[in-house]
């Protein structure tokens, strides 16, 4: 990780945010190829999405919005890390990521002065425990505890040392200090800001911690000028912001970031049986690559994760990279059936790069109940289904309906006795609706993170391998495999000599050739062994050099390009008349 971090700075992959004034944590920049190669994940996620879809459309919306709709996502009250203190730097850790530590705990029981007479009752209790690891003295504990007790307004603080203590794997000591830490306290991990010439409560307003509010706030807006039904898609690309305390692994967790994010809206199951006939079962069928009528939720959440997993392998990252995590039913959200959690086996540990969620309706529930605007979709095709319906088929959906809501509630941790009557009166309220047509869209959502998977195709392409020099010598190469589809550079075009205007000038007009279609270096500095190598490290695919075989020096090699090609290392001749095609046909 540390050479992947080194190249990206080196060759203006990323750089840290602010830092010719010492950066800022949390932040970061992308130079040159990084900026192209983000750029380029992005467009391919998009045409994907949308451009290659008839079911999706798209959505770009603004960074701060209403507050209500952060109130009525629950993050305002919920969107919290339990975080703990060191009392000494009052640094922050989150709580449950407190690395195990092993060793001798001094518990200090407080300190008095130990200046003039009357300054002896200056005294202060507080414990303060300190845990040194193998190998370290007590005198370190003791100089802390000295520094604690003098900021808490004791002179030259002679310690009441009360006992030591060896401990095992402890998480309630700061990594960095030893310091206990203090309790665990709540902290909302949004950006805070004010909207208008006041800062007071009535204009506060939020920096979006995700892209996907936005689109169920603008759900039927969308719908009604899209000319879409359900089922059907909402994809955002765009900024989010979070607090993070902790930011770490490089850019993997960011205090700014950037979120691509599908909504995609489905019938719920029982209007799918109801329009239908049935729901599909899942276990009984054999291929999941076209979409059908019957499809309920669980089809449709394993139709995309299949479709996201395609689509990181034709970017260049194959499924052996990968991990499927599906959330016990203890981990998912109380809203949530199921979520898939896509892992990259990053350098410093498997980690999650997207998130497939069946999410319910819980999200345009919540924006149709706090901003009373309807949410609801009306479906011609359930209404004239419905209508067809005999007693018992119905009755039975019923049943099955008010038992599935029953388990909902009680994951609410609603009071056991007013489950049933609950359950009863919703289910009533929601078949109502589904007899006139009408229904609020379930979801399936996967999320994802640009920053993070840019981070993984760094790791992916990153390679160390021998290779000779211009003299015949092995010597170590770093070359950058990526796909020629995300590659910031996808062919570069060097003159053998840049002191022969013949050759500069075809050159240049090989790069003009390419540069509408492709993503195009033109170099004609030093050695070009050494221009091969910095390209390798760029990860372009793909090198064109220009010689006097170019020329006519040899007639029967006359208009002919040595092309290089960057992971084989292999050259060979290629009529120029030939080489935009067939490049382009790689880079597709």
């Amino acid at each position: 990780m540390e050479k992947i971090v080194s190249l990206c700075k080196r060759r203006g992959f990323i750089f840290q945010s602010s830092e010719i004034y010492g950066g800022i944590n949390g932040f970061w920049d992308y130079g040159p190829l990084g900026a192209e190669l983000k750029r380029r994940v992005r467009e391919l996620w998009w045409r994907s999405m949308t451009q290659m879809r008839d079911d999706v459309v798209g959505l770009e919306a603004t960074i701060i919005m209403h507050a209500m709709i952060w109130k009525a996502s629950g993050h305002v009250d919920t969107f919290v890390d339990l975080m703990r203190e060191c009392p000494l730097t009052k640094k922050r850790v989150r709580a449950d990521q407190v690395e195990p530590q092993s060793g001798i705990a001094y518990y200090f029981s407080g300190a008095e002065s130990n200046l003039l007479e009357q300054q002896k009752s200056v005294a202060c209790e507080k414990e303060l425990v300190v845990l040194l690891r193998n190998g370290e003295h007590q005198a370190k504990a003791e100089k802390l505890a000295r520094q604690f007790y003098e900021l808490e307004g004791v002179v030259c603080p002679v310690l009441h040392l009360d006992h030591k203590e060896t401990l095992e794997a402890s998480i309630d000591f700061h990594p960095e200090t030893g310091v206990h830490l203090g309790p665990p306290r709540p902290f909302n991990l949004m950006f805070k800001t004010y909207v208008g010439s006041v800062a007071d409560e009535e204009n506060v307003a939020y920096l979006r911690p995700e892209t996907a509010q936005a689109i169920f706030a603008q759900f039927k807006n969308v719908l009604e000028t899209s000319r879409q039904k359900v089922p059907f898609g909402i994809a955002q690309v765009g900024k989010a912001f979070r607090n993070e305390v902790t930011p770490r692994n490089f850019t993997f967790r960011s205090r700014e970031f950037e979120q691509m994010e599908l909504e995609f809206f489905i019938r719920p199951d029982e209007a799918v049986e109801a329009a239908a006939g049935s729901v599909a079962k899942v276990a009984e069928m054999a291929d999941l690559s076209t979409p059908q009528p019957n499809w309920g939720w669980e089809a449709w959440h394993k139709y995309w994760v299949e479709q996201r997993l395609q689509w990181y392998e034709s970017i260049g990252l194959p499924r052996t990279s990968l991990e499927e995590y599906w959330q016990k039913p203890e981990e998912l959200a109380h809203y949530a059936k199921a979520t898939v959690d896509l892992l990259y086996k990053f350098p410093f540990g498997t980690q999650e790069l997207e998130g497939i969620a069946a999410r319910g309706d819980f999200d345009l529930a919540q924006h149709q109940k706090h901003s009373g605007k309807s949410m609801e979709f009306f479906d011609e095709e359930l209404k004239n289904a419905w209508s067809k319906m005999d007693a018992a088929r119905k009755e039975a959906l019923g049943r099955r309906t008010a038992e599935a809501r029953r388990q909902a509630l009680s994951k609410q941790g609603l009071d056991s006795s007013a489950v049933e009557p609950q359950a009863e009166q919703e289910t009533k309220a929601f078949f109502d609706k589904l007899s006139r047509g009408l229904y609020i869209p379930h979801v399936i959502e996967p999320s994802a993170g640009v920053d993070r998977l840019v981070l993984a195709l760094l790791c992916q392409a990153y390679h160390e391998e021998q290779a000779p020099d211009e003299k015949g010598n092995p010597e170590l190469r770093v070359v950058m495999k990526f796909h020629p589809r995300v590659a910031p550079i996808q062919a570069a075009v060097f003159p053998l000599l840049k002191n022969r205007p013949e050759l500069v000038k075809k050159a240049l007009e090989v790069r003009e050739l390419l540069r509408p279609h492709l993503r195009v270096f033109y170099d004609e500095t030093g050695a070009i062994g050494r221009r091969y190598r910095r390209q390798d490290e760029a990860g372009t695919p793909f090198g064109i050099t220009i010689d006097f075989e170019t020329l006519g020096e040899t007639p029967a090699l006359k208009d002919t390009v040595t092309l290089r090609d960057r992971d084989s290392m292999k050259q060979e001749r290629v009529p120029i008349s030939e080489l935009l095609p067939r490049l382009v046909e790689k880079v597709r």
